[in-house]
């Protein structure tokens, strides 16, 4: 979403849901793995640079890679839904130290606060922009990974446990289908920011959940190949063929 727009009862009820749901599933459990620990710090510092960049487009659209179906691969729905708030405030944070030459741009179009400047600051500043925060989280995160993870659920039940189905049904097709279908959703809901066109709109989801899925696929794939346990959601027993020899 646009930095002007603010959250409805929609995001809230999306996010605060999702949230709640998720509770009674321990999401705080898969980061007692070892495994798991490291790769989940690594998504915290790396996925708010990634949403940050939205600063860098002339209207501050979100119109990035969002990482949302890949943290439901990596550490299960629960967790990611709770990361990915977690990613949001983290980018507020983000965005209120940006540089002012950074955000000059987004000022001009959109009439962003300028940066702060002291950690006192801060609390102020997220509570003023909470509907911002949760809209983000909504629309780019909490959706699409929960998306992701019906879908996912479908391609378990209905299609062979195959490796090659796991990578391009969980990691590609589920990816590209999840941004899409969200992106058509914040349409339907008449959420788009102010000055965007809805074919445009939906063109521009469409692309980008195709690049997203190229993105989600191959570190699918490399993760299955090098780090299968940094996946929580794959196994080798359930996806690999037994090919070991008969006994005798």
């Amino acid at each position: 979403m646009g930095a002007e727009e603010l959250a409805s009862p929609v995001e809230w009820t999306v996010v605060l849901g999702c949230l709640l749901v998720a509770l009674p599933f321990k999401p705080w459990l898969p980061l007692k793995h070892r495994a798991l620990q490291n790769p989940w710090l690594a998504a915290m510092l790396i996925l708010p640079c990634v949403w940050w960049t939205r600063h860098l487009l002339p209207s501050g659209l979100a119109l990035h890679v969002s990482g949302a179906c890949l943290l439901v691969l990596m550490f299960g729905w629960p967790l990611a839904v709770w990361s990915i708030s977690l990613v949001s405030v983290l980018t507020a944070v983000l965005e209120a130290f940006s540089p002012p030459r950074l955000n000059a741009h987004q000022r001009l179009m959109n009439d962003a606060p300028p940066a702060i400047h002291s950690l006192a600051e801060l609390a102020p500043r997220l509570l003023q922009q909470a509907d911002d925060i949760v809209a983000q989280a909504a629309w780019l995160g909490v959706l699409p990974a929960t998306i992701g993870l019906l879908l996912g659920l479908v391609v378990r039940r209905f299609l062979p446990a195959h490796l090659f189905v796991f990578i391009l049904g969980r990691g590609f097709m589920t990816t590209a289908l999840a941004i899409t279908l969200s992106g058509l959703a914040v349409a339907l809901l008449n959420r788009l920011p102010g000055g965007i066109d809805q074919s445009e709109w939906l063109l521009a989801h469409w692309l980008l959940g195709w690049g997203e899925a190229i993105s989600t696929g191959m570190l699918t794939a490399i993760f299955v190949a090098f780090k299968p346990h940094w996946l929580l959601t794959y196994s080798d027993q359930r996806y690999l063929p037994d090919t070991r020899p008969p006994r005798a």
